[in-house]
């Protein structure tokens, strides 16, 4: 069953309830006021007549002599309100003329509430007839029995005015229901139709595997038009993903066949050469260089992957005095006439994984010193605040440009026409690490002037070093 259908199926549903329940409170309070109406009337007819007789009859006389003499009211003259009074035991004493002969009923129960000395009021038949009966005991000053006053009235009028509104509340709300299903069948084609329409889009996405494409977004600012911006942007999502990936395996086959030419071609010397050292040296170096290019390539791979499974560092209380010393000391046999120097230098601690620490710091080192001629400097410097700490790694080389400065630390992106290749993923993976220790990396450049990489790592106190110090690992997810 369609979202149509159904959404159509509970608005009718519960519009038919809300009509149903209205249609029966309706009747049922105008029953109810009708007919309470009509045994008021009755009542005060009865009470008119009780007074009349009162008025003519000594009490004493009725009960020694047993006759009752009746007032002329024109109550006994009206055509739809039907009077009989009877004596103490039940019997009829007078009709009103419009009874034609005929008696009100009397049945037990009218005769017990006569002797209990309480009126009482039903519906009877009378002939072809229902009749309304109220039926009220006369009572004398002391207590005593005199008779009984009955007025009836047909409730055929009542009844009739019941069956009309009955027919029109039934009528109107089958009519009412009909016209809602219409409504609502039109009011819901109108508000899916947007749904529809980003189904027939999302199907041409599919088919076409085309995710450059979007979803059409209403012009309303309500549930539909967030669904589809909020479609659109996990197609924009993943189209990048896909990007990204098909960049993967481009960049990955393009890093891998350059060292592998060079092993392939390097076999093809030491066969043709035959068994002279100097050039079975040479090419096994290059074969080694080679392999190194892609274990280091292939390592590098391994990690990203791993960061993105969500991998352990071994997270603890350090000092970066150490960390800097040694990446200092790693980096001066990377040198090639760049001049390292340490800049500023503040002791400070932070809580993470010291050995990713050094590799994210050597990173920074090994590429500033690739960038920067022969001549240049690379400063390595350590600067404390109040919450965090700062390490930069400045360059005096050819700088970045604007452009590519957001997007140095995507993987495999590499700037085109740069003096040094690399394979892009460097500053992926310091970018990684930083964030894994609840840190940044961020870069400034400026060209022709050189680049600065700042690290900052929140400082350890020495109230979070007791705390931290028992953790010795870390999920990074």
């Amino acid at each position: 069953m369609s979202i149509r259908i159904r959404l159509t199926l509970w608005y009718v549903s519960l519009l038919a309830v809300i009509l149903i329940t209205f249609s029966v409170a309706f009747y049922t309070v105008l029953q109810y006021s009708l007919t309470t109406e009509l045994d008021r009337s009755l009542q005060e007819r009865a009470q008119q007549v009780a007074a009349g007789i009162r008025a003519l009859n000594d009490p004493l006389d009725i009960l020694r002599f047993g006759v009752i003499r009746l007032p002329e009211l024109d109550v006994f003259s009206s055509r739809s309100i039907y009077i009989q009074i009877t004596d103490a035991q039940g019997d009829v004493i007078k009709r009103s003329p419009n009874l034609m002969g005929r008696e009100l009923p009397i049945d037990q129960e009218i005769l017990n509430n006569l002797r209990a000395k309480q009126p009482i009021i039903k519906t009877m038949p009378i002939g072809s007839m229902e009749m309304r009966l109220y039926s009220a005991p006369l009572v004398s000053g002391d207590g005593d029995v005199l008779g009984m006053v009955q007025v009836g009235n047909p409730v055929g009028e009542i009844q009739a005015t019941l069956r009309r509104v009955l027919l029109f509340l039934v009528s109107g709300t089958i009519i009412s229901l009909g016209l809602a299903m219409l409504g609502g069948v039109w009011l819901v084609y109108l508000s899916l139709r947007p749904i529809e329409r980003i189904t027939e889009t999302a199907n041409r996405i599919v088919s076409a595997e085309d995710l450059k494409q979007r979803l059409p977004v209403p012009p309303t600012d309500d549930e539909l038009a967030r669904l589809s911006r909020t479609i659109n942007l996990m197609l924009e999502r993943l189209d990048n993903f896909f990007q990204a990936q098909v960049r993967l395996s481009a960049d990955v086959s393009h890093e891998l066949r350059t060292p592998l030419t060079i092993i392939r071609g390097n076999v093809d010397i030491l066969r043709r050469m035959g068994d002279s050292p100097t050039d079975r040296e040479e090419a096994l170096n290059a074969i080694e260089s080679a392999l190194n290019r892609m274990a280091r390539l292939v390592s590098d791979l391994l990690l990203l992957s791993q960061a993105d499974a969500g991998m352990t560092l071994k997270m603890q209380p350090i000092d970066l005095d150490g960390v800097i010393l040694d990446v200092f000391q790693q980096a001066h046999a990377l040198r090639n006439g760049v001049e390292l120097k340490l800049g500023h230098a503040d002791p400070a601690r932070v809580y993470g994984d010291a050995d990713r620490l050094k590799q994210l710091l050597i990173n920074l080192m090994e590429n500033a010193i690739k960038h920067t001629p022969k001549g240049g400097s690379v400063t390595l410097s350590v600067y404390r605040g109040e919450n965090t700490v700062r390490i930069s790694v400045a360059d005096t080389g050819a700088g970045i440009a604007p452009e590519h400065l957001p997007h140095i630390f995507d993987r495999f992106y590499r700037v085109k026409g740069q003096r040094v290749k690399g394979s892009g993923l460097g500053l992926a993976i310091a970018k990684w690490i930083a964030e894994a220790h609840n840190g940044t990396l961020t870069a400034e450049s400026e060209p022709g002037i050189g680049s600065t990489f700042i690290l900052t790592l929140p400082l350890l106190k020495e109230a979070d070093s007791h705390q931290q110090s028992a953790v010795s690992g870390q999920r990074i997810a």
